[in-house]
């Protein structure tokens, strides 16, 4: 009895752990996603995403820097914005879909200027998490702030 009880909660636990790991890794898909929607990543961009995982999210800064190498090396089998969202959607808060917005646009924001197909990418990802454009504006406007800062 006992064995199947550490059974079940060492399963449970794996569990999680994949759960933890597919956030990280789309996480990361998404934001390299958006990084490279003007065509590069520059180091700017890459050390931003790489902050942006461990202090905002609260990920392992090694499993941050191998989830971002994969998703590098992968950037050109991107899978469609419908795969990500519906994940976001389905685990996230609206408080942490939110924040990703915010954390996106101050990626964007990170090389000095925003490409249309940039603001593009993050207002069509806006609308498939159900964030309104006032909200999404919002956490633009924050993340300039923290830019100027």
């Amino acid at each position: 009895m006992i064995n199947l009880l550490k059974n079940i909660l060492s399963n449970q636990n794996y569990v999680e752990d994949k759960e933890d790991n597919k956030n990280l890794e789309l996480l990361c898909g998404l934001m390299i996603e958006a990084a490279y929607s003007d065509g590069q990543i520059d180091e700017l961009e890459s050390d931003k995403i790489k902050s942006s995982l461990i202090t905002i999210f609260d990920e392992d800064p090694k499993d941050v820097e191998s989830a971002l190498n994969q998703a590098i090396k992968n950037k050109n089998n991107s899978k469609s914005l419908h795969y990500y969202t519906s994940f976001i959607n389905k685990n996230f808060t609206d408080e942490k879909k939110l924040l990703l917005i915010e954390t996106l646009w101050e990626l964007v924001l990170s090389d000095g200027e925003v490409h249309d197909y940039e603001a593009n990418l993050i207002r069509r990802l806006a609308g498939l998490l159900y964030i309104s454009d006032v909200s999404s504006g919002n956490a633009r406007k924050k993340a300039l702030n923290k830019k100027l800062k």
